[in-house]
């Protein structure tokens, strides 16, 4: 069993550097797929997912190159298979964004369902929904989605049913070397999103409306390699914020994304004295006093259902009720059990409302992670409780957090690491 062992209510001090992006790191993996010539990304989290996703791409034939802790040269020029392997598939939720990349530049993807973390029904309908717009055909056999379109892919129009990050990436992927104009509405605005076409407009592909709801590709005959460096993380941003603000601490933490607006808008909400230095990329957290406020997850650039579970456990030290609307995942407020076994005062109303009554003061426990988010939600609770906090089931944690006990750590937080991690996916 892999676990952190956590002792509470130690201030954190210092400076902690934020690291790549997940959520921008694995789409621009999974482009790389849609030239023959050699993508270098840097800036890349070292972290497991990133890892898996370097696997999958070599298990179909790419050559993965790691430059450095952070960086891979990636040249899918081998890539003879477009079936993906059923237990790799599931290891990985973002093994869905294969399926755009695999079905414009070869014509056929067989993909099982993508497995990640359990936080309620996630449907891939979308994604399928949009790769027919452009042409293909889907079948679902046994275990897994056959998508064909032999004689290429053709411009459309695409409407997204659910505004759908990584369907939108599928689709735009997917749309770069189909024949003719695709236009994709209501578009992801996700900051990796914008990243993506980023990546893309580098790589020669003719992508307009970036950061609006209504994007117009025209498809391009081919695509070339680039260099492409991944975005800081928001997330990992918002988490290290909300743990200064946990345990009336002050830190500053570096090199942010530039887009932090819906972030920095609910720490303020949340009475968090602050100081967002945006174009020095540098956010510096002071004690506060901490009130309720509202926590309505949406859609970017509103509040990130990403950072929903963090900011639950930050209104258990606020004054007052906090109403948590977390309408995306039925499953996401379930973190919230947990918190009760250490003190929290919850009602929970319906599977996507809550209440969060505070201050008070949280107790250790032994708690289980059900997944990264929740994870993560219950090592900032161990840092704000009194006592010893165990969070098992902590692999999950560092699929998604680039060295969070060293950085914990070296804020002057008192967490390490106990058991041993899952292998991780050899890479050729």
């Amino acid at each position: 069993m892999f676990q952190f062992r956590i002792q509470g209510r130690r201030p954190l001090t210092g400076q902690v550097t934020i690291s790549g992006s997940k959520n921008a790191a694995l789409p621009a993996m999974a482009a790389a797929l849609l030239t023959d010539e050699p993508v270098k990304l840097t800036n890349l989290p070292a972290i497991r997912d990133v890892h898996t996703m370097a696997a999958i791409l070599e298990s179909l034939g790419a050559k993965v190159n790691q430059l450095d802790r952070h960086s891979f040269e990636i040249t899918a020029k081998g890539v003879k298979s477009t079936s993906l392997d059923y237990l790799m598939g599931r290891r990985l939720r973002a093994s869905i964004l294969l399926l755009g990349p695999l079905v414009a530049k070869h014509g056929r993807a067989i993909l099982p369902h993508p497995g990640g973390c359990v936080i309620g029904t996630r449907p891939v309908g979308t994604h399928f929904d949009a790769l027919r717009a452009l042409g293909a055909t889907v079948e679902h056999q046994n275990e897994y989605y056959v998508t064909e379109a032999p004689q290429g892919l053709t411009g459309a129009y695409i409407y997204l049913d659910e505004v759908s990050v990584t369907a939108t990436e599928n689709a735009i992927m997917a749309a770069v070397l189909a024949k003719g104009q695709t236009t994709i509405r209501p578009a992801a605005l996700e900051p990796h999103v914008v990243s993506l076409c980023q990546m893309l407009i580098k790589m020669g592909a003719k992508i307009e409306g970036l950061g609006t709801h209504t994007l117009v590709i025209e498809g391009v005959d081919r695509l070339h390699g680039c260099e492409h460096r991944i975005i800081a993380d928001e997330i990992e941003t918002g988490t290290f914020a909300v743990a200064a603000a946990l345990t009336q601490s002050a830190i500053t933490i570096n090199e942010i994304p530039e887009d932090l607006d819906p972030i920095v808008h609910k720490l303020t909400a949340f009475g968090v004295d602050l100081d967002w230095q945006r174009t020095k990329h540098r956010l510096e957290i002071r004690p506060s006093q901490l009130k309720a406020s509202k926590i309505q997850v949406d859609t970017w650039p509103r509040f990130p259902t990403d950072l929903q579970p963090q900011f639950g456990v930050l209104a258990t030290q606020a004054e007052g009720t906090t109403l948590i609307h977390e309408w995306m995942y039925e499953n996401r407020l379930n973190y919230l059990e947990q918190l009760e076994t250490m003190g929290a005062k919850v009602n929970r109303l319906d599977p996507h409302r809550a209440e969060v009554i505070g201050p008070r003061r949280l107790q250790g426990q032994i708690i289980d992670s059900p997944d990264l988010r929740a994870g993560i939600a219950f090592v900032l609770a161990g840092l704000a409780a009194e006592g010893e906090t165990v969070v098992t089931g902590a692999e999950l944690i560092k699929r998604g957090y680039q060295d969070i006990v060293q950085k914990l750590s070296q804020l002057g937080a008192e967490i390490e690491e106990e058991g041993e991690e899952e292998p991780l996916l050899k890479l050729v």
